[in-house]
């Protein structure tokens, strides 16, 4: 407000200054009328007329400026108090700001000492607290620190006493050996006065019996070794003699009764375990309920029947034949896999490749289910109740397992009941016999996986899970790997082969098929790499499924090209082998 005060006050100024420059002029105009010439002298001079009306021109302009100025002083006067007015009221406002802030800064000045004087009961609380409780947490640590010095010492009197205690022993150990030491030494010498004694006793005894026998032999008129020899030669004449009679006789009555006796107990086995066996097959049937489900099995562009194929391993085949496809896998256990797949979807509806991977799942699983009960079937069957669960799950795999085109599971338990039959017709232990023969193939179920003989591999497993020795012999000898040495042995060869042997039991050319895929699948599988590998139309494709993240695709070419070329030099086989290597890639992303 100071600042608008002296501008009011300089536009006052200036406006007197302007009104004191008006009344000079004035008065010098009034001076020159004064001192003007008569006026009729003014009357007629045109000059003094013009003169005289400039003047009166200019006094008019003094007049209105004078007038303007006193209105401008008058409007710089109200523009003045209105100042001063404004300036009173700022004044007072200020004052009042001045009174309020020195209110608000007593209040807080108040504030603040009631918050310091509070702050300090509080800390000065808290500072007590805290004394207190590190006082209580000294007093416990020095009552644990007290506790743990006296157990300290205790547990070192203790531990004084005792090695004065082993001391103690010590020394009393030592006194007894010293002892020891001293009757040892006190026998030694005895022992070697005995020894020179008994020297002494055996020299004389040597020459007393050398004397006896110089005197026997010239009493007899013989040496020692030519008695000697007589008397063996006389001996082993006459056993010789008695063993020719015996064997002779014994060879007799076994050519006279064993053959008659063989062929009534192989004839009455065979007779009273006359079990059915039907020839396997490569191909399966799955019917369909309409045709159209063809169409979804292929799916679009062939997609459904390829993911298929990969996955399963299977050759699926779709002819004319209405309402029904052909699944073909010379590995049964893979064929029935596919089979409950395939038959799975059909029931779903829903084909496409993802679901035809989590059905497979499903199906491995139930044939696992399938096989473990038809072990269970087969040892009740045979009449076997203890059994180890690792070779009961070897046995369930047989269930699908083919020797020239003969079950093996089937042909384990035909082999049990034969040589139970004969070893009750011989009256020997029929448990363990049966035992033997059951167990006899059961290296068949990991032929492929464990390199050697199925006879020694069984033997091998039937000694790790605690089989008897007999049977782990008769394993291993029914095939002369190993000379059989045992009744046990000898009955399961003769088992195996009557159940081997009955005609239309087996098919050598199925077998020659089967183990010529299994070997082009051991090539293939055998490659670095390598994850899947299928046999397919009947041997004449393979299909290797590599590792994408082992294998490139310049890798995967190299890899088709030495599977081929080994095919080639290790295999003979009609016709052409297309090996093809699919190296497929997948990438995931999940949308959060």
């Amino acid at each position: 407000m100071a600042g608008a005060e002296w501008a009011l006050f300089a536009a006052v100024l200036a406006l007197a200054v302007l009104v004191l420059i008006g009344f000079v002029l004035g008065a010098r105009v009034l001076r020159r009328l004064t001192t003007a010439p008569p006026a009729v002298a003014a009357a007629d001079d045109p000059e003094f007329t013009a003169e005289k009306d400039r003047q009166e021109q200019a006094l008019a302009a003094l007049r209105t400026a004078a007038n303007e100025a006193t209105a401008a002083v008058e409007q710089a006067k109200t523009a003045a108090a209105a100042a001063r007015t404004d300036a009173a009221e700022a004044r007072a406002e200020a004052r009042a700001a001045r009174a309020e802030a020195r209110r608000v800064l007593d209040a807080a000045r108040a504030e603040a000492d009631t918050v310091l004087e509070r702050a300090q009961r509080q800390a000065e609380s808290e500072a007590e607290q805290v004394r207190a409780a590190a006082r209580r947490s000294g007093e416990r640590e020095i009552a644990v620190l007290s506790e743990t010095v006296k157990e300290k010492a205790a547990e070192a009197e203790r531990r004084a006493a005792r090695i004065d205690e082993r001391e103690r022993l010590h020394t009393e150990q030592a006194e007894r050996l010293a002892e020891r030491e001293r009757r040892l030494a006190t026998v030694e010498t005895e022992l070697g006065e005995r020894d020179v004694a008994l020297a002494a006793r055996e020299s004389a005894l040597t020459e007393a019996e050398e004397a006896r026998r110089r005197e026997l032999e010239r009493v007899a008129g013989l040496t020692v070794d030519a008695a000697k020899s007589e008397l063996v030669e006389a001996i082993e004449g006459q056993a010789k003699r008695e063993a020719a009679l015996l064997v002779r006789d014994i060879e007799n009555d076994a050519r006279n009764t064993a053959d008659q006796r063989a062929r009534h107990i192989v004839v009455d086995a065979i007779q009273r375990v006359a079990s059915e066996q039907t020839a396997e097959s490569v191909v399966s049937v799955l019917h369909l309920p309409g045709d159209e489900m063809k169409g979804r099995i292929i799916g679009r562009e062939g997609r459904n029947i390829r993911a298929f194929e990969s996955v399963t391993g299977v050759n699926l085949i779709i002819d004319d034949t209405p309402e029904a496809v052909l699944l073909s896998c010379f590995d049964p256990v893979r064929r029935e896999i596919g089979r409950l797949t395939l038959e799975k979807l059909v029931l779903d509806g829903r084909i496409h490749p993802h679901r035809i991977e989590e059905v497979f799942e499903s199906a491995k699983q139930e044939v696992e289910r399938l096989c473990e009960r038809a072990a269970e079937d087969a040892l009740v069957e045979v009449g076997i109740t203890d059994m180890h669960p690792e070779l009961m799950t070897l046995l369930g795999r047989l269930r699908y397992r083919t020797s020239y085109g003969q079950n093996v599971l089937k042909h384990l338990v035909e082999t049990a009941h034969i040589a139970g039959i004969m070893a009750a017709e011989l009256r020997l232990d029929i448990p363990t016999i049966k035992r033997c023969a059951f167990l006899h193939d059961i290296g068949k179920a990991l032929t492929h996986e464990v390199e050697g003989s199925h006879a020694l591999i069984g033997a091998d497993l039937a000694r790790k899970f605690g089989e008897s020795d007999e049977v782990v012999h008769a394993i291993e000898a029914h095939h002369n790997e190993v000379q059989p040495q045992t009744i046990e042995a000898v009955l399961t060869q003769a088992s195996d082969a009557c159940s081997g042997g009955r005609p239309g039991a087996r098919r050598e050319s199925l077998e020659a098929y089967v183990k010529r895929l299994e070997r082009i699948e051991e090539i293939a599988g055998g490659k670095s790499g390598v994850e899947k590998v299928f046999a397919m139309q009947a041997g004449r494709e393979i299909r290797v499924m590599v590792k994408p993240d082992d294998v490139d695709d310049i890798a995967a070419a190299v890899l088709a090209r030495d599977v081929a070329k080994q095919i080639e030099e290790e295999l003979t086989y009609p016709g052409q082998i297309r090996v093809t290597v699919v190296r497929e890639s997948r990438v995931t992303e999940i949308a959060r």
